[in-house]
């Protein structure tokens, strides 16, 4: 079954549905009363609600929203629920909480000003970054109901020949800047080439100028020129460890305890750094008490 393309509130209530989703899994809430609340709070004129009581129960029985997912793909799309599919297999590497801010970004982008272009870069760095894997990936990506026959012949032809060209060759050569550079060196401005142009002049002039270059460096050119939307990267842990002050406090007196008893074990303790003179007896707070009168 086609999926149809949904409204634009639909995604607005996805974005605020998997942002929720996210921040509530952070704060160690259960799935069930997460998706529970969410329900209540979702605008009851969209299909969402209807979604979520199903992803309800499918979480009871099989424990993965993936499973629920990837049988509404009527409502979700291919792509949504191969990400959260796989963020959730058995010892992977893929957060799900960077699965939920990729689905979250991907919503707010169809809630503005979309293009198939835009879309597809986005999606494209989503599994390079990720390593989720080029070949169902691109299937599930082609099965987008907001591409077009055009769109899902060429990026079924990205999958079967990625890797057999530089990726910035596959959007230069169907771009507005390969048609112009043609048009120009056959000083023909009625010339016409059997590709169809998916991408624009500026996205084939910044695709033509990374050549032979990691296409992390095109992504990153394409979200600075044209504003694409920029992909969520997981955040770098700091090396210090978090730790409350009253708990520091605490941990630096058993410190300096576990010092005194080496110190004292191996008959190095010397107790004389600790004796004050009268002097500095009478500097300290509190030596010198208000007498009755």
């Amino acid at each position: 079954m086609s999926q149809p393309l949904l409204e634009r509130e639909e995604y607005i209530e996805q974005a605020y549905f998997f942002r929720s989703y996210r921040e509530r899994l952070e704060e160690n809430s259960p799935a069930q009363e997460i998706l529970q609340t969410i329900r209540e709070e979702i605008l009851a004129t969209t299909k969402l609600p209807l979604a979520l009581d199903f992803l309800y129960d499918e979480i009871k029985h099989r424990g993965k929203i993936s499973d629920g997912m990837q049988r509404l793909l009527h409502y979700f799309t291919p792509f949504q629920s191969y990400v959260v599919a796989k963020a959730e297999e058995d010892r992977s590497k893929f957060d799900l909480k960077i699965a939920l801010q990729i689905l979250e970004s991907e919503a707010t982008y169809r809630t503005e000003s979309p293009t198939p272009a835009g879309l597809f870069v986005y999606q494209f760095e989503c599994l390079s970054r990720n390593r989720l894997g080029y070949d169902r990936g691109l299937d599930a990506i082609a099965a987008d109901p907001f591409f077009d026959e055009a769109w899902k012949a060429w990026i079924r032809g990205v999958r079967r020949e990625l890797g057999t060209q530089d990726f910035a060759d596959f959007i230069f050569y169907h771009s507005e800047a390969f048609l112009a550079e043609q048009r120009r060196q056959a000083r023909d401005p009625e010339l016409t080439i059997r590709q169809s142009m998916l991408f624009g002049g500026q996205e084939g002039r910044i695709a033509k100028a990374n050549r032979g270059k990691d296409p992390l460096y095109m992504f990153a050119a394409l979200q600075r020129q044209l504003n694409y939307p920029t992909v969520p990267r997981p955040k770098k842990r700091s090396n210090e460890l978090d730790i409350p002050p009253a708990l520091q406090v605490i941990l630096n007196r058993l410190e300096k305890r576990i010092q005194f008893l080496e110190m004292e074990a191996s008959n190095s303790l010397d107790l004389s750094k600790f004796y004050r003179t009268p002097e500095e007896l009478e500097k300290m707070p509190g030596a010198n008490p208000p007498t009755d009168l």
